[in-house]
Protein backbone atom coordinates (compact mmCIF):
# COMPACT_ATOMS: atom_id res chain seq x y z
CA UNK A 1 0.00 0.00 0.00
CA UNK A 2 1.09 3.67 -0.90
CA UNK A 3 1.70 6.06 1.49
CA UNK A 4 1.66 9.61 0.81
CA UNK A 5 4.74 10.10 0.79
CA UNK A 6 4.65 7.66 -2.16
CA UNK A 7 2.56 9.80 -3.98
CA UNK A 8 4.41 12.46 -6.60
CA UNK A 9 2.69 15.86 -6.88
CA UNK A 10 -1.12 15.48 -7.10
CA UNK A 11 -0.93 11.68 -8.36
CA UNK A 12 -2.63 12.86 -11.70
CA UNK A 13 -5.82 13.58 -9.87
CA UNK A 14 -5.66 17.53 -11.04
CA UNK A 15 -6.79 17.94 -7.53
CA UNK A 16 -4.38 21.10 -7.59
CA UNK A 17 -5.92 22.82 -10.64
CA UNK A 18 -9.29 21.87 -8.85
CA UNK A 19 -8.65 24.14 -6.15
CA UNK A 20 -7.32 26.71 -7.73
CA UNK A 21 -10.18 27.01 -9.55
CA UNK A 22 -12.35 27.25 -7.14
CA UNK A 23 -10.26 29.73 -5.12
CA UNK A 24 -10.51 32.18 -8.21
CA UNK A 25 -14.88 31.45 -8.20
CA UNK A 26 -14.44 32.13 -4.78
CA UNK A 27 -12.42 35.57 -5.02
CA UNK A 28 -14.73 36.69 -7.79
CA UNK A 29 -17.94 36.00 -4.90
CA UNK A 30 -16.38 37.85 -2.39
CA UNK A 31 -14.91 40.72 -4.64
CA UNK A 32 -17.82 43.12 -2.81
CA UNK A 33 -17.06 42.37 0.69
CA UNK A 34 -15.13 45.10 2.61
CA UNK A 35 -14.10 43.18 5.45
CA UNK A 36 -14.61 39.49 7.04
CA UNK A 37 -14.58 38.69 10.07
CA UNK A 38 -14.79 34.87 11.71
CA UNK A 39 -15.80 34.37 15.43
CA UNK A 40 -14.41 31.35 17.21
CA UNK A 41 -12.96 29.58 20.10
CA UNK A 42 -11.53 26.45 21.00
CA UNK A 43 -14.18 26.17 23.88
CA UNK A 44 -17.60 24.74 22.98
CA UNK A 45 -20.51 26.40 25.18
CA UNK A 46 -18.81 29.95 25.42
CA UNK A 47 -21.81 31.45 23.38
CA UNK A 48 -19.94 31.74 20.13
CA UNK A 49 -23.17 31.55 18.23
CA UNK A 50 -24.90 34.20 20.35
CA UNK A 51 -22.03 36.80 20.03
CA UNK A 52 -21.77 36.42 16.30
CA UNK A 53 -25.91 36.81 16.34
CA UNK A 54 -25.54 39.89 18.70
CA UNK A 55 -22.67 41.68 16.99
CA UNK A 56 -24.47 41.48 13.31
CA UNK A 57 -27.90 43.03 14.69
CA UNK A 58 -25.52 45.75 16.36
CA UNK A 59 -23.50 46.50 13.15
CA UNK A 60 -26.64 46.21 11.04
CA UNK A 61 -28.33 49.01 13.50
CA UNK A 62 -25.39 51.35 12.61
CA UNK A 63 -26.46 51.59 9.01
CA UNK A 64 -23.95 48.49 8.08
CA UNK A 65 -24.66 45.86 5.24
CA UNK A 66 -23.38 42.72 6.91
CA UNK A 67 -24.10 39.03 6.49
CA UNK A 68 -23.47 35.91 8.80
CA UNK A 69 -22.05 32.65 7.38
CA UNK A 70 -22.60 29.67 9.30
CA UNK A 71 -19.29 27.67 9.29
CA UNK A 72 -20.49 25.30 12.11
CA UNK A 73 -22.47 22.71 9.68
CA UNK A 74 -22.99 20.01 11.71
CA UNK A 75 -24.17 22.24 14.37
CA UNK A 76 -25.78 25.05 12.64
CA UNK A 77 -27.77 27.77 14.94
CA UNK A 78 -27.72 31.02 13.11
CA UNK A 79 -30.78 30.00 11.33
CA UNK A 80 -32.87 29.45 13.92
CA UNK A 81 -31.35 32.53 15.89
CA UNK A 82 -32.11 34.52 12.96
CA UNK A 83 -35.78 33.24 12.21
CA UNK A 84 -35.06 31.68 9.14
CA UNK A 85 -35.52 27.87 9.76
CA UNK A 86 -37.63 27.61 6.97
CA UNK A 87 -36.35 30.63 4.68
CA UNK A 88 -34.26 28.90 2.12
CA UNK A 89 -31.45 30.75 -0.29
CA UNK A 90 -33.09 30.95 -3.96
CA UNK A 91 -31.14 31.44 -7.48
CA UNK A 92 -30.39 34.55 -8.70
CA UNK A 93 -28.58 36.04 -11.84
CA UNK A 94 -25.29 35.96 -9.95
CA UNK A 95 -25.67 33.08 -7.41
CA UNK A 96 -27.99 32.00 -4.13
CA UNK A 97 -29.91 34.85 -2.96
CA UNK A 98 -29.67 34.78 0.87
CA UNK A 99 -32.84 35.11 3.17
CA UNK A 100 -32.64 38.30 5.55
CA UNK A 101 -33.55 38.46 8.74
CA UNK A 102 -36.37 40.74 10.49
CA UNK A 103 -33.13 43.12 11.03
CA UNK A 104 -31.71 42.87 8.16
CA UNK A 105 -28.70 40.46 8.34
CA UNK A 106 -28.11 38.43 5.48
CA UNK A 107 -27.69 34.49 6.91
CA UNK A 108 -26.70 31.31 5.10
CA UNK A 109 -27.27 28.36 7.46
CA UNK A 110 -27.62 24.75 6.84
CA UNK A 111 -30.02 25.02 9.22
CA UNK A 112 -32.24 26.40 6.87
CA UNK A 113 -31.98 23.15 4.29
CA UNK A 114 -31.43 20.67 7.25
CA UNK A 115 -33.99 19.88 10.39
CA UNK A 116 -32.71 20.26 13.56
CA UNK A 117 -33.52 16.55 13.66
CA UNK A 118 -31.14 15.75 11.07
CA UNK A 119 -27.42 15.25 11.03
CA UNK A 120 -24.89 15.77 8.00
CA UNK A 121 -23.36 13.56 7.02
CA UNK A 122 -19.71 13.16 5.06
CA UNK A 123 -19.51 9.28 3.85
CA UNK A 124 -15.87 7.74 3.11
CA UNK A 125 -15.51 4.71 0.28
CA UNK A 126 -13.59 3.31 3.49
CA UNK A 127 -15.95 1.85 5.72
CA UNK A 128 -15.34 3.47 9.44
CA UNK A 129 -12.99 5.68 8.10
CA UNK A 130 -15.49 8.99 7.23
CA UNK A 131 -13.61 10.68 10.10
CA UNK A 132 -10.72 10.60 7.76
CA UNK A 133 -12.21 12.78 5.12
CA UNK A 134 -14.74 14.75 7.06
CA UNK A 135 -12.79 18.23 7.44
CA UNK A 136 -11.70 17.64 3.52
CA UNK A 137 -15.31 17.44 2.48
CA UNK A 138 -15.93 20.49 4.73
CA UNK A 139 -13.76 22.68 3.70
CA UNK A 140 -15.15 21.72 0.45
CA UNK A 141 -18.33 22.26 0.79
CA UNK A 142 -17.58 25.79 2.71
CA UNK A 143 -15.79 26.74 -0.81
CA UNK A 144 -18.67 26.26 -2.86
CA UNK A 145 -21.04 27.76 -0.63
CA UNK A 146 -18.71 31.34 -0.79
CA UNK A 147 -18.20 31.13 -4.52
CA UNK A 148 -22.03 29.84 -5.29
CA UNK A 149 -23.42 32.68 -2.87
CA UNK A 150 -24.12 36.61 -4.02
CA UNK A 151 -22.50 38.32 -1.43
CA UNK A 152 -23.10 41.60 -3.34
CA UNK A 153 -21.43 45.01 -1.51
CA UNK A 154 -21.10 43.79 2.00
CA UNK A 155 -19.18 45.97 4.52
CA UNK A 156 -19.11 42.90 6.79
CA UNK A 157 -19.08 39.61 6.33
CA UNK A 158 -18.74 37.56 10.04
CA UNK A 159 -18.57 33.23 10.04
CA UNK A 160 -19.82 31.45 12.93
CA UNK A 161 -17.08 28.89 13.55
CA UNK A 162 -17.23 25.38 15.14
CA UNK A 163 -15.78 25.35 18.25
CA UNK A 164 -11.81 23.51 18.84
CA UNK A 165 -8.52 25.21 18.79
CA UNK A 166 -7.46 22.98 15.93
CA UNK A 167 -10.65 24.22 14.12
CA UNK A 168 -9.38 27.58 14.70
CA UNK A 169 -6.03 27.60 12.66
CA UNK A 170 -7.79 24.99 10.02
CA UNK A 171 -10.54 28.01 9.00
CA UNK A 172 -7.30 30.31 9.56
CA UNK A 173 -5.74 28.64 7.17
CA UNK A 174 -8.74 28.01 4.31
CA UNK A 175 -10.13 31.56 4.98
CA UNK A 176 -6.55 33.44 4.05
CA UNK A 177 -5.37 36.39 5.68
CA UNK A 178 -7.91 39.01 4.06
CA UNK A 179 -10.25 37.45 7.34
CA UNK A 180 -9.09 38.48 10.95
CA UNK A 181 -10.58 36.33 14.11
CA UNK A 182 -12.56 37.50 17.23
CA UNK A 183 -12.39 34.74 20.08
CA UNK A 184 -15.12 34.23 22.50
CA UNK A 185 -14.37 33.15 26.05
CA UNK A 186 -16.09 32.93 29.10
CA UNK A 187 -14.66 34.01 32.27
CA UNK A 188 -13.20 30.81 33.90
CA UNK A 189 -9.61 29.82 33.83
CA UNK A 190 -10.80 26.45 31.90
CA UNK A 191 -12.18 28.55 29.31
CA UNK A 192 -9.31 31.38 28.98
CA UNK A 193 -7.05 28.39 28.59
CA UNK A 194 -9.03 26.76 26.01
CA UNK A 195 -9.10 30.06 23.84
CA UNK A 196 -4.85 31.05 24.68
CA UNK A 197 -4.15 27.95 22.88
CA UNK A 198 -6.12 29.24 20.30
CA UNK A 199 -4.29 32.23 20.15
CA UNK A 200 -0.87 30.65 19.82
CA UNK A 201 -2.30 28.84 16.82
CA UNK A 202 -2.98 31.76 15.13
CA UNK A 203 0.16 33.20 15.59
CA UNK A 204 1.34 30.53 13.62
CA UNK A 205 -0.67 31.55 10.76
CA UNK A 206 -0.75 34.68 8.69
CA UNK A 207 -4.24 35.70 10.48
CA UNK A 208 -4.31 37.86 12.60
CA UNK A 209 -6.49 37.89 16.03
CA UNK A 210 -8.32 41.19 16.74
CA UNK A 211 -9.17 40.30 20.53
CA UNK A 212 -11.41 38.91 21.83
CA UNK A 213 -14.90 39.01 24.08
CA UNK A 214 -15.99 37.80 27.41
CA UNK A 215 -19.31 36.43 27.02
CA UNK A 216 -21.18 35.47 30.28
CA UNK A 217 -19.61 38.20 32.43
CA UNK A 218 -21.91 38.30 35.25
CA UNK A 219 -25.62 37.87 34.83
CA UNK A 220 -27.87 40.60 34.53
CA UNK A 221 -30.48 39.96 37.66
CA UNK A 222 -33.50 41.59 36.44
CA UNK A 223 -35.39 42.16 40.21
CA UNK A 224 -32.06 44.12 41.33
CA UNK A 225 -31.02 45.77 38.11
CA UNK A 226 -27.48 44.86 38.56
CA UNK A 227 -25.17 42.50 36.60
CA UNK A 228 -23.91 39.80 39.33
CA UNK A 229 -20.89 37.60 39.41
CA UNK A 230 -21.45 34.20 37.63
CA UNK A 231 -18.31 32.36 37.74
CA UNK A 232 -15.44 32.75 40.57
CA UNK A 233 -12.71 35.26 39.42
CA UNK A 234 -9.18 34.08 39.58
CA UNK A 235 -7.20 35.59 37.18
CA UNK A 236 -5.04 33.39 37.00
CA UNK A 237 -5.29 33.22 33.54
CA UNK A 238 -4.86 35.60 30.88
CA UNK A 239 -5.29 36.81 26.99
CA UNK A 240 -2.87 38.18 25.21
CA UNK A 241 -5.28 40.40 22.92
CA UNK A 242 -7.57 43.53 23.37
CA UNK A 243 -10.83 42.22 25.10
CA UNK A 244 -13.55 44.40 22.99
CA UNK A 245 -16.13 43.53 25.32
CA UNK A 246 -17.63 41.80 28.45
CA UNK A 247 -21.54 40.61 28.10
CA UNK A 248 -23.43 39.74 30.83
CA UNK A 249 -25.95 36.60 30.50
CA UNK A 250 -29.56 38.25 30.21
CA UNK A 251 -32.46 35.79 30.10
CA UNK A 252 -34.07 37.98 27.29
CA UNK A 253 -31.25 37.71 25.44
CA UNK A 254 -31.00 33.82 25.35
CA UNK A 255 -35.16 33.71 24.96
CA UNK A 256 -34.52 36.16 21.87
CA UNK A 257 -32.22 33.42 20.22
CA UNK A 258 -34.11 30.67 20.90
CA UNK A 259 -37.46 32.24 19.32
CA UNK A 260 -35.54 33.93 16.74
CA UNK A 261 -36.64 37.39 17.83
CA UNK A 262 -34.49 40.56 16.48
CA UNK A 263 -32.45 42.15 19.43
CA UNK A 264 -33.58 45.64 18.60
CA UNK A 265 -36.95 44.57 19.84
CA UNK A 266 -35.22 43.99 23.44
CA UNK A 267 -35.27 46.73 25.74
CA UNK A 268 -32.06 48.12 26.76
CA UNK A 269 -29.89 46.18 29.60
CA UNK A 270 -26.50 45.80 30.38
CA UNK A 271 -26.01 42.90 27.63
CA UNK A 272 -26.98 45.35 25.06
CA UNK A 273 -25.26 47.99 25.89
CA UNK A 274 -22.01 45.31 25.62
CA UNK A 275 -23.05 44.02 22.69
CA UNK A 276 -23.63 47.88 20.90
CA UNK A 277 -19.94 48.78 23.09
CA UNK A 278 -18.08 45.34 21.27
CA UNK A 279 -19.48 46.01 17.85
CA UNK A 280 -18.22 49.50 17.70
CA UNK A 281 -14.58 48.39 19.40
CA UNK A 282 -14.80 45.84 16.11
CA UNK A 283 -15.42 48.68 14.07
CA UNK A 284 -13.31 50.52 15.36
CA UNK A 285 -10.26 47.58 15.25
CA UNK A 286 -10.98 46.92 11.53
CA UNK A 287 -9.73 50.20 10.95
CA UNK A 288 -7.24 50.56 12.78
CA UNK A 289 -5.80 47.58 11.29
CA UNK A 290 -6.04 48.44 7.66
Amino acid sequence: MKSYHDIAGDGGSRIAEQVAAQQERVARSLAGVSRRVAVGSGKGGVGKSTVTRALAGALAARGMEVAVLDADFNGPTQARMAGIERAVPVPGPNGLTLPRSRDGVRVFSIGSLLAESASLEFDSVARGESHTWRATREFAALGEVLASIDWGRLDLLLFDLPPGAERTVQYADVLGPETAFVLVTIPSDVSRGVVLRGVSALAGTSSRALGYIENMSGYHCADCGKVQPLFPETGSVSLPLPCLGRVPFDPALAAACDLGTPFDALSASPAMEAIASSARRLVDSLETSR
